[in-house]
């Protein structure tokens, strides 16, 4: 026999909204914030009527009656021992009101529909069982092609609701994972890339890792848990600063500007010309900063009145400018990194650019980003085909973490503005971005709002705090309520990626994670311990400290 629900409280009526109702209960423990409860109504829509159990989600519980202050006043006494003596026999004494806010019935194909019909007064309300949750919640089953297992269900049992999401919404329509320093971001991205590795995906996928914390991924190389029946076995790319090359020929005018020193107006100008005149000549975009000082030299000329061609007195200022460039180890004339060699599926490329200054970081990214996609929408135009440089076959999806750096919400950048262009047209053409920060205040609010699966870990900054409610509407105000009080590793999932907002307990790693916080007080110990292991070899004894003095009055007391 199947059990039965369990009933949880008996609807009062309307809340304050039209889209709530409050039930009385006299046992508030089945009934946490966020938990999930169900009331059934008959639907007469159809030829024959369908009885449908309809959810929702706890939003507020309130204490509406309970034994006089008075008797809790002295810690000494038992409240209850004092309500039998004076012959308050009613058990229990407290009576809870809880607001309910309505989710729908839950259709597979149509997702929530709401009837926008609320329960009558006395109609019972019942806690959702894991079965149903389980099919509910999530758009795909753990293993199942196109799906990725991220955790189970926070308020449940660990395991009892396993948390599975649709890894086609996922990174077609762009994710953001936000949190606070130490709450468990990377790990939870570390997770997720996991499954985006195994055999049921097989993911292309580059990461931008601004403090080399990805390198752990390299593990999955031979792992079991990775391999498929047909042989597949992912693998990892780690391209370390000294490898990362990117032609000059690829970065447009913006893009030089932000690696050069401040400059004139007069110099912009002169700059400008030179860029476009390098362009125009060299068709095959087979040039270099030594091209360009050329061309400086060539467009800042004047003719004096005797019709005499004089240089100008910016071209030497620009081409030293130009020529700190030029000693940078990031660009080149003809070196560079092919979208071929940067995604392949079944393969995690992860740059690591630890060791590079902000703004050439910045530059980078621009340029890599934007040659993505061109290449795949090339690719999928027709305009690329095998054995081309801007030939990518296959949809992409891209990682970058400390998000804030690259799209910062109120200064200009050319990366931000490539990466609106990828989030709002990205999803026609195969490329896929994720974005990470600990700082989602500073992180421009058009780019975030455009991330349609949204990770939210603990967050305590007010301003951010603040941001989410207007970037992350999907995740619901009475959830965002919850992120100063949650624990490392429980986030909230919201958006395209789920059937409704969860609170999720993210499952743990199968490789190793590796960003964690460096444990200062142990490392001092280990500093102290090859000259202990010295003394201990050599049979001698650490000295033994001589007792403070004691001082009375002048003298000291040995």
């Amino acid at each position: 026999m199947a059990n039965c629900p369990q009933i949880v409280g008996i609807v009062k009526g309307p809340g304050e909204s039209g889209n709530e109702y409050v039930f009385i209960t006299a046992d508030a423990s089945p009934v946490r914030i966020g938990e999930f409860v169900f009331y059934s109504i008959e639907d007469g829509n159809g030829a024959v009527p369908v009885v449908r159990q309809v959810l929702g989600k706890i939003s507020t519980c309130c204490l509406i009656e309970h034994l006089p202050d008075r008797m809790f006043a002295d810690y000494e006494l038992d409240p209850g021992a004092i309500a039998a003596l004076i012959g308050f026999t009613c058990e229990p004494a407290e009576l809870y009101e809880i607001t309910v806010e309505v989710m729908g019935y839950f259709d597979p194909i149509l997702g929530f529909s709401n009837l926008r019909r609320l329960p009558p007064p006395g109609v019972k309300v019942y806690r959702a069982e894991d079965e149903l949750l389980q099919q509910v919640l999530n758009k795909k089953t753990i293993d199942a092609p196109g799906s990725a297992h991220i955790g189970s269900l926070l308020l449940r049992d660990e395991g009892a609701v396993p948390i599975s999401l649709d890894v086609k919404e996922l990174v077609s329509t762009h994710m953001a994972i936000l949190a606070g320093t130490g709450s468990g971001k990377s790990y939870t991205a570390g997770v997720l890339l996991e499954e985006l590795l195994l055999p049921k995906n097989r993911a292309a996928v580059l990461i931008f890792d601004p403090h080399g914390e990805y390198h752990t991924l390299s593990a999955i190389q031979g792992h079991s848990a990775f391999r498929g029946e047909d042989g597949y076995q992912p693998k990892v790319q780690i391209i370390t600063p000294e490898n990362i090359k990117i032609r000059v020929s690829s970065l447009e005018f913006y893009d030089i500007l932000t690696l050069l020193p401040q400059m004139s107006d007069r110099q912009q100008a002169i700059l400008r010309r030179a860029y476009d005149e390098v362009r125009r000549r060299f068709t095959n975009d087979r040039w270099g900063i030594a091209d360009l000082i050329e061309a400086v030299y060539s467009v800042d000329r004047s003719v004096d009145e005797e019709g005499n061609t004089q240089q100008g007195s910016s071209a030497p200022a620009l081409a030293w400018k130009l020529e700190k460039m030029e000693r940078s180890d990031y660009f080149h004339a003809y070196e560079h990194l092919p979208p071929q060699r940067l995604f392949v599926p079944g393969q995690i490329t992860v740059l690591q650019m630890n060791e590079i200054p902000l703004e050439e970081q910045q530059v980078i990214a621009t340029a890599i980003l934007r040659q993505t996609n061109h290449a795949r929408i090339n690719t999928h135009k027709g305009r690329s085909s095998k054995g081309d440089e801007q030939y990518l076959p296959y949809p992409v999806f891209i990682l970058i973490e400390e998000a804030h750096r690259f799209a910062p919400a109120h200064e200009p950048s050319q990366c931000k503005q490539v990466l609106r262009t990828i989030l709002s047209e990205g999803r026609k053409f195969g490329v896929g971005v994720g974005l990470i920060t600990q700082r989602p205040g500073k992180l421009d609010s058009d780019v975030l709002s455009q991330c349609m699966s949204q990770f939210i870990l603990r967050i305590i900054n007010p301003v951010d705090q603040e941001s989410l409610k207007h970037g992350v509407e999907a995740a619901g105000r009475d959830l965002l309520k919850e992120l100063p009080a949650l624990s490392k590793g429980q986030v909230i999932i919201s958006g395209a990626c789920v059937n409704t907002p969860v609170l999720c307990r993210v499952r743990e790693r199968l490789t190793r994670h590796g960003g964690d916080t460096l444990d200062a007080p142990a490392l001092w110990q280990a500093y102290f311990e090859p000259q202990k292991q010295l003394e201990r070899q050599l049979g001698v004894a650490p000295p033994v400290p001589r007792p403070k003095a004691k001082t009375v009055g002048r003298r000291s007391i040995e």
